[in-house]
């Protein structure tokens, strides 16, 4: 019988990672992806006829794309090519086409797997056109990110792309379940550890069983070792939220806070912001956006809040991470419970509008100024009305559009917090001029 140590050793002797060894050979045995997988699905019954099409795998680490590439291979008994953007140029690609013409000749198909398909530049792309075409490879690529942004229309036109979703926590506790049953079925484990550690994977399935297997050399060789809830806690020291600065996932993030600001939803405002600096997103790129929101969606309905983006901006930049931080939380706070309007982004959007459309109409005369004789001589500031000289401050019937240009409404307030008085007085001195 096995003591525990050796129980441990063993698990330590073999290199292979967990992830690789419990790697899906039927699409059954694959976690999550229903929606593309479940029986009855076309990608599903394409795989399983060996009649499958090029496509590209769109969705975030871990969730199924090289399996589901090798598993298309399995299927139809087609040689598996695998490519990495990363470390791959013109020539790798050129020696996996050589091949696949080689399979072919032996009336063999190729599949032929581009990871990472979105760091290939357009020409490197573009080699890929005529193999797809003529059918001397069927081309899986996989990316995280947006298909429509990274991959270029002549080969995208080719390809279908199928979504990958994050594999949720019930799906990773399933996987998980099936990694202790079959790799680690002596090893203690706490009721409530695996959904911890499912957690901690934030929806990727490589990462859950990475953590598993951590955590089973952390206990190696320890005397009454159990996966518990200690052990879940260093586990948690090690994990970081998918964030990346350049991709999809900054975006959608930064467009969540955004919009919850815009919608006054204060809690999930803090909440998004709070996941892009736990995912390492630069304080200050929150503190710019912050600064255009306060302009665009709240505007002159509450001008303070330009002023307090301002604030919280220049703390950040003399605090710095964690305390100034404290600043972007109180602006994003404010921002959300401010009066919203966004009549001044709207009437400027407008006016950069008119201003394309209307060409280079000449200032009026009587709005130059006229610093010289000459130009008081050509007729420059005459006839100009003074607005403080005139009665109410307001010069009633004065146009300061171009002449060729008809005066236009490109502003109008909206009745939310200081723009109400705003609005009131503009129907006051529009009346003014009516009447003038």
């Amino acid at each position: 019988m096995n003591t525990e140590s050796d129980l441990f050793a063993v698990f330590e002797s073999d290199q292979e990672p967990l992830a690789a060894r419990l790697r899906p050979k039927t699409l059954d045995e694959v976690v999550g992806q229903q929606h593309l997988l479940g029986p009855g699905k076309p990608l599903r019954h394409a795989i399983e006829s060996g009649s499958v099409h090029s496509f590209v795998l769109w969705g975030p680490p871990g969730v199924g794309k090289t399996t589901v590439a090798r598993l298309v291979s399995s299927y139809s008994q087609a040689l598996f090519l695998q490519l990495s953007a990363v470390f791959s140029g013109v020539k790798e690609i050129r020696a996996a086409i050589e091949q696949a013409r080689d399979a072919r000749t032996r009336q063999r198909r190729t599949v032929l797997f581009v990871d990472e398909i979105h760091r290939f530049n357009k020409s490197q792309q573009d080699a890929f056109l005529p193999y797809i075409e003529d059918g001397t490879i069927c081309f899986v690529g996989a990316t995280t990110e947006n298909p429509s942004f990274e991959v270029n229309n002549a080969l995208l036109s080719r390809l279908r792309v199928y979504h990958l979703k994050r594999v949720d926590e019930a799906q990773l506790c399933e996987l998980l379940t099936r990694a202790m049953a079959t790799c680690y079925a002596q090893c203690p484990v706490a009721d409530t550890f695996l959904a911890g550690v499912a957690a901690l994977a934030d929806g990727d399935a490589r990462q859950s069983l990475n953590l598993l297997e951590l955590a089973v050399t952390m206990v190696s060789g320890q005397e009454g070792a159990v996966l518990d809830d200690i052990v879940l806690a260093k586990l948690a020291d090690t994990g970081a939220q998918r964030f990346d600065k350049r991709g999809e996932a900054f975006y959608d993030q930064i467009s969540a806070l955004h919009k919850s600001i815009r919608g006054s939803d204060p809690d999930a405002a803090l909440y998004w912001m709070a996941r892009m600096l736990e995912g390492g997103c630069d304080p200050m790129y929150i503190a710019r956006r912050v600064i255009r929101i306060a302009s665009e969606d709240i505007g002159l309905a509450d001008p303070r809040a330009l002023t307090m983006a301002l604030d919280a901006t220049a703390v950040q930049e003399r605090l710095g991470s964690p305390e100034g931080e404290l600043a972007l939380a109180q602006v994003v706070t404010y921002l959300s419970c401010a009066a919203k309007s966004n009549a001044v982004y709207t009437a400027f959007n407008r006016a950069l509008s008119l201003a394309r459309e209307s060409g280079s109409l000449e200032v009026p005369l009587h709005l130059r100024n006229a610093p010289t004789a000459l130009m008081k001589e050509e007729g420059y500031g005459a006839n100009y009305r003074y607005a403080h000289d005139e009665e109410h401050g307001f010069a009633a019937g004065e146009c300061y559009f171009p002449r060729e240009l008809a005066p236009e409404r490109l502003y109008e307030p909206t009745d939310r917090g200081l723009e109400s008085q705003i609005a009131e007085k503009l129907r006051r001195l529009r009346a003014l001029n009516e009447e003038a």
